[in-house]
């Protein structure tokens, strides 16, 4: 296993990438949403949609007016968790803003044989792996570049991407997830 390394040396792959940053989700749950200001706005009921000037949002649109693609497989357990169901209303800006996000079950993702574990796979070259504490904080990444662990995860992408469901889709078949 790569060094583990501090998520803010991997930043730049946000940019450079050429055409497409894809990411698995597993968590139940993330500790850097619980700490943000929108988790605080969202307990409360308030709109956490699209918002032109957050960092995420506006990093995504430029991607996608350049012609590159942000996507995501977001694993749901049923019912969704807390940090779920956040993750899913939050989603819909992230949608707004070019990304595509869809989402499988966790039963669904464990009978399909996905892994358990998050990374980030770019321009099928390069994958990021994380490492978390029990509370879901990140401890750091590994960058992955050796052709046959990224081979893997470009399968783990496909199977993924082809079982999953588009956000909105997803959204409306999940009563509890509001």
């Amino acid at each position: 296993m790569p060094e583990l390394i501090p998520f803010n040396d991997i930043a730049h792959l946000f940019e450079d990438f050429e055409h497409t940053a894809w990411r698995l989700e597993t968590q139940r749950g993330y500790a850097v949403d619980r700490e943000g200001e929108r988790w605080h706005r969202w307990l409360a009921g308030e709109g956490v949609g699209y918002e032109p000037d957050s960092p995420w949002h506006a990093l995504v649109r430029r991607a996608a007016e350049a012609g590159k693609r942000f996507e995501r497989v977001r694993l749901v357990d049923d019912p969704p968790t807390e940090g779920q169901r956040y993750l899913l209303d939050t989603g819909l800006g992230n949608v707004e803003a070019g990304e595509d996000i869809r989402n499988l079950y966790r039963a669904d993702a464990v009978r399909h044989g996905l892994p358990g574990y998050d990374f980030w796979l770019f321009d099928s070259r390069t994958m990021v792996t994380f490492a978390f504490d029990e509370d879901g904080k990140t401890l750091g990444v590994h960058v992955v570049e050796e052709p046959r662990e990224v081979l893997a995860a470009c399968q783990v992408r496909d199977a993924a991407w082809h079982y999953a469901t588009p956000t909105a889709t997803f959204l409306a078949q999940v009563p509890s997830a509001r």
